[in-house]
């Protein structure tokens, strides 16, 4: 039997199936292959008891993607959710989720909640012209007055979206407010730190249509581009992918290099979109001197032969192996 984890909640997997939802556990086997499931993976089930709705998880089956933060398997785009007030808008962190999408190649639409507090109108216009001429998807929402969801609706159709965003800019409002009801729970803003309070504890998969599936997240903040290598980075941004040109130097990073073919494109680039490249850049510096100085290569303890996953001996036990054999044969000659 094939279903869909929905949630993990401790050591229990909970899995959409044609009979309802079954409680499961992973089989002992897929755990020594230390082959993980994540919430949005498809599954096969063994042992399945109808009177107890419980089954064993065998493994996962025909996983198209993964999304490592929030862990997210079988994602078709990503909703990031930004509140225009209350918290204030944060570009780097916008930037931040854009290029997380734009690395594991799922589209984003970004959704800006809160819309019905006062003063937001001119923020409104500068968020259009930063994002819209890059090919961004733009909607302003209100979870309070129920405002922009016939504008969301219909991009959430027979779509797996994660709705992903800082702590307290409104989530789980705006599922509830898809959803008709108060099914998942939400918190105010913190008076002193100004900054959401984390209401969501598990990644839920949660229905809205047929085929429509909402993946609610916890919120984060601390996403960063410490594994990649700094001529990476520009892959991420679109600016630097509609027109490619060759600059000066091989791997130039266009942050004022004599000869960057770029310079052109970087002073088209909103201000706020540049320094969130240069500041990725210098996160991706720090991963290139940390892999620079591991001067010390380990060898890998397993090896594959005849398709059979065997242990390797290491290069220092093999050194020796042999010098002892050819001991033996020189005694035997002698």
């Amino acid at each position: 039997m094939i279903g869909r984890v929905i949630k993990i909640f401790s050591d229990f997997y909970y899995v959409e199936t044609d009979f309802g939802i079954v409680e499961c556990k992973i089989k002992t086997v897929l755990k020594k292959q230390k082959e993980d499931v994540f919430t949005g993976d498809f599954v096969e089930l063994e042992q399945f008891d109808k009177n107890s709705m419980q089954a064993f998880i065998s493994k996962p089956v025909n996983r198209r993607n993964l999304i490592t933060r929030p862990k997210v398997a079988n994602v078709t785009q990503v909703i990031i959710v930004s509140a225009l007030k209350e918290p204030d808008l944060s570009y780097e962190q916008l930037d931040r989720y854009i290029a997380h999408c734009e690395f594991h190649k799922i589209k984003p639409v970004l959704c800006f909640n809160k819309e019905d507090i006062k003063e937001t109108e001119n923020l409104k216009k500068e968020v259009l012209n930063i994002y819209t001429p890059l090919g961004y998807d733009v909607i302003f929402t209100s979870a309070l007055k129920k405002t922009g969801l016939e504008e969301l609706k219909p991009i959430l159709r027979y779509n797996t979206s994660i709705l992903c965003g800082a702590s307290g800019v409104g989530k789980s409002s705006l599922i509830n407010a898809i959803l008709n009801n108060t099914r998942l729970k939400t918190g105010a803003i913190s008076e002193k730190s100004k900054r959401g309070v984390h209401t969501t504890r598990h990644t839920e998969l949660i229905q809205t249509e047929k085929e429509s599936f909402i993946a609610d997240t916890p919120g984060f903040s601390h996403l960063r581009f410490d594994f990649l290598l700094p001529y990476d980075i520009e892959t991420l941004f679109v600016e630097f992918q509609s027109k490619k040109v060759e600059c000066k130097y091989r791997n130039c990073l266009h942050t004022g290099e004599e000869g960057c073919a770029y310079k052109q494109t970087i002073i088209n680039m909103a201000p706020s979109r540049y320094e969130s490249y240069k500041k990725f850049i210098e996160e991706a510096k720090e991963y290139e001197e940390k892999i620079s100085k591991k001067s010390i290569k380990q060898e890998a303890n397993v090896k594959y032969n005849k398709n059979r996953l065997m242990t390797k001996i290491s290069h220092k036990q093999r050194s020796l192996s042999r010098k002892t054999i050819k001991q033996n044969i020189n005694t035997e000659e002698e």
